[in-house]
């Protein structure tokens, strides 16, 4: 078992020397597969776990497709603000062409008019390929994954989904299902620690083609750790079918109610939760009256939230600072968009959420948007 995982021509290769991880990797591997087909992703035909996270799986998914495409260079992203994303598409050596989204009430969305041109400006032929986003921070909601697919398959291009959050979102896994029914969608990439409650460390990259996933495992160099297999493994050993499910029903409930929490709060300080239905985790409560604080005073609200044992929370002013990843520099950074209108909160209703700890959100939550003016005013956190 000390031995880890593949050989250095392919990571899914058996090892003769380490018969205990290859027969745990192979079974792993096939654990995933089912579980992805339980959850409704039909047209799933293998799938790898990876001891790299979601970042990474990416820039591997990208450096197979580009071994197929080696003349190509340029890579059209739906803009999410993630770094890791963006990253994988530099690390890679591509070039990204970033698509702004459009808003369609207080909803981030897909801009297919904008994916379409951006074709028809670069040549198809010169596109590795398309990344689109499934999970994501209100109020972006998930690409129109379908959509894009059937663009990808009437021009010939590859198309990958950062599926970062997804598996335990039904809605996130119908998309990625139809997008593979009716259009082409080469890869879907997953975390394992945000999905199946283990160590960070893994990622899972589903395709409807076999001959790709053994594409990713002949490219992969070299051997690599098992413990995020054996992490994965022994959890879904624990789990079970029966038990994810479970889990799954609990995180929608959760959602449910953080929600009617969150409304009922925003409603006390004449706040309100951003409608966006389509985004089945994450939620938005906007700060418009704490408009006269300043950047880097609302955001205080982040780190008084992170003194209190809250995490996760992102704190979004309206007038965010600009972010410089590699050579490019994206306006507003962390709201998805250039014209940002207000200032807000995003919380998230993930995969082993309680209703208890959603209880003591609310309530810490509640403690400190009074003292974020005092706060402000005086540039110090009011313990």
């Amino acid at each position: 078992m000390s031995h880890g995982i593949g050989r250095s021509g392919d990571i899914m290769a058996v090892q003769p020397k380490s018969a205990g991880s290859s027969l745990m990797y192979q079974l792993t591997n096939s654990l995933c597969l089912d579980l992805m087909l339980q959850l409704g992703v039909r047209h799933t035909k293998s799938c790898i776990l990876l001891p790299v996270a979601t970042g990474m799986g990416l820039v591997l998914s990208i450096l197979t497709i580009k071994l197929s495409r080696p003349s190509s260079k340029y890579i059209i992203w739906s803009r999410i603000d993630q770094k890791s994303s963006f990253k994988s598409i530099i690390s890679s050596g591509c070039q990204p062409v970033v698509i702004e989204l459009v808003r369609i009430g207080d909803e981030l969305s897909t801009n297919i008019v904008d994916i379409n041109h951006a074709i028809n400006d670069f040549g198809a032929e010169n596109i590795t390929c398309i990344i689109t986003t499934t999970s994501c921070f209100a109020p972006r909601i998930p690409d129109n994954i379908p959509e894009v697919a059937k663009i990808c398959k009437e021009y010939d291009i590859p198309h990958i989904t950062n599926n970062a959050f997804g598996l335990q979102s039904t809605k996130c896994m119908h998309l990625i299902e139809e997008a593979m029914k009716v259009g082409r969608l080469d890869a879907f990439v997953q975390s394992t620690d945000k999905n199946l409650l283990v160590p960070v460390g893994g990622c899972i990259i589903g395709s409807g083609s076999k001959a790709f996933i053994e594409s990713i495992g002949q490219n992969y160099p070299g051997r690599a750790s098992a413990t995020p297999i054996l992490d994965t493994f022994i959890t879904m050993l624990q789990l079970g079918t029966s038990g994810y499910k479970l889990m799954l029903v609990d995180r929608v409930e959760s959602y449910i109610y953080l929600k009617k929490q969150l409304v009922k709060l925003a409603e006390k300080y004449n706040e309100r939760v951003l409608i966006t239905p389509h985004n089945q985790i994450s939620m938005a409560f906007t700060l418009s009256s704490f408009h006269k604080l300043n950047s880097s005073q609302i955001t205080r609200l982040g780190s008084m939230l992170f003194t209190r044992f809250v995490s996760g929370t992102r704190v979004i002013p309206a007038d965010a600072n600009p972010k410089k990843i590699g050579n490019y520099t994206f306006k507003n950074f962390g709201a998805h968009c250039n014209d940002n209108i207000y200032g807000y909160l995003t919380c998230s209703a993930s995969l082993g959420i309680s209703k208890k700890e959603i209880d003591i959100f609310i309530k810490r939550l509640d403690s400190v948007l009074p003292r974020l003016c005092v706060a402000g005013s005086n540039d110090e956190d009011i313990q």
